[in-house]
């Protein structure tokens, strides 16, 4: 009986158990401080935002409504134009013809009412080109990309912007 084990002290056991659960008393207030931190840090991340959106103009408050509207786009297409292009080896000229995608039939009315301002302004644009700049790909994608910007400017001073959205080119020779 000398090998037998002795028996386990009662006090050391219940002395034992207490140390356990204060480790877990203690990571479940961690956790706790965690997860409330990260629920405080969300709810200021959110709030920041609603706050910043407070913060900006009517004008650009309506622009971004008019934008998260599904409005339909809808096709203008604009008159063939011809023009003597920039010389470079001899006379050269442009014909071309394009739609423009707009934001809607309000945007689609506008463009078509002021149609004059819009050929005025491509027809400036165009006149002062080069057939080398404007043969490539490249230089057709540039070239809608003015057209859009030059058509965009407000027709009214301190107006709104249109909303075009591309340039569609349906004929482009040059000859």
């Amino acid at each position: 009986m000398a090998n037998a084990k002795p028996k386990a002290d009662p006090k050391a056991d219940a002395a034992a158990a207490p140390a356990g659960s204060k480790k877990k008393l203690i990571v479940i207030a961690v956790a706790a401080v965690l997860l409330l931190g990260g629920g405080g840090g969300a709810a200021w991340y959110f709030m920041q935002d609603d706050a910043v959106a407070g913060q900006h103009s009517p004008e650009e408050a309506g622009k971004k409504k008019k934008k998260e509207s599904d409005a339909k786009p809808e096709y203008v297409p604009v008159e063939s134009f011809t023009v003597n292009l920039q010389p470079e080896n001899g006379e050269q000229y442009l014909q071309v013809q394009f739609t423009l995608q707009v934001d809607g039939t309000e945007q689609a009315t506008l463009i078509k009412d002021n149609m004059a301002i819009v050929r005025n302004r491509v027809l400036l644009l165009l006149s002062g080109k080069k057939a080398s700049e404007i043969s490539t790909v490249q230089g057709k994608q540039q070239l809608a990309a003015e057209i859009q910007a030059i058509i965009k400017e407000p027709f009214e001073k301190e107006g709104d912007e249109q909303e075009v959205t591309d340039v569609l080119f349906t004929s482009f020779i040059i000859q």
